[in-house]
C-alpha cells in the first residue's frame, strides 16, 4: 500500500495524518493555515513529495443524510487542484462525523476549548485516515 497521507480540508486549517510505510497505522501530521487555494494545494504537495506519499485520502463531508452540500464542492475543487499537482491516485473518504468524533476524544481527554482549536483538525484527519486504511 505505501504512505498514505490523510486530508481533513476545513475553511480556515487543512488537518494532515500519515500512515505508515505498511498502511496499517494513521498518525497525525499537523495542520496547514489555509491562505489561498493555490497556496494550500501546493503544501499538501510539498508534503507529498516530502514524505514519499504513495497516495492521499481526503475526507468527504457529506450531510448526515448522505447528501452534497456547499462543503462538498469545496473539497471537490481542492481535490481536482491537487489531482493537477500531484501524479498520485486521490480518494474521497466519507469523513461524516470524524470531527465530532475528534472534539469528543479531546473533551473527555480534558483538553480547553482553547487548545482543542488547534489539534482538533489534525485529530479529524488520522481518524479519516485510519478508518480508510482499517477498510483496506
Amino acid at each position: 500500500m505505501g504512505r498514505v497521507l490523510g486530508v481533513d480540508y476545513g475553511d480556515k486549517r487543512i488537518g494532515l495524518a500519515i500512515s505508515d510505510e505498511l498502511g496499517i497505522v494513521a498518525t497525525p501530521l499537523g495542520t496547514h493555515t489555509r491562505k489561498c487555494k493555490g497556496d494550500d494545494v501546493n503544501a499538501v504537495a510539498a508534503i507529498c513529495r516530502e514524505r514519499g506519499i504513495d497516495s492521499v485520502v481526503v475526507g468527504h463531508p457529506l450531510n448526515m443524510d448522505g447528501s452534497s452540500g456547499a462543503a462538498v464542492e469545496k473539497v471537490d475543487d481542492f481535490v481536482q487542484r491537487l489531482g493537477a499537482a500531484i501524479d498520485l491516485p486521490i480518494e474521497l473518504w466519507d469523513e461524516r462525523m470524524s470531527t465530532m468524533s475528534a472534539e469528543r476524544v479531546l473533551i473527555e481527554g480534558n483538553m480547553s476549548r482553547r487548545k482543542r482549536k488547534g489539534v482538533v483538525d489534525k485529530l479529524a484527519a488520522q481518524i479519516i485516515l485510519q478508518n480508510y486504511l482499517d477498510s483496506q
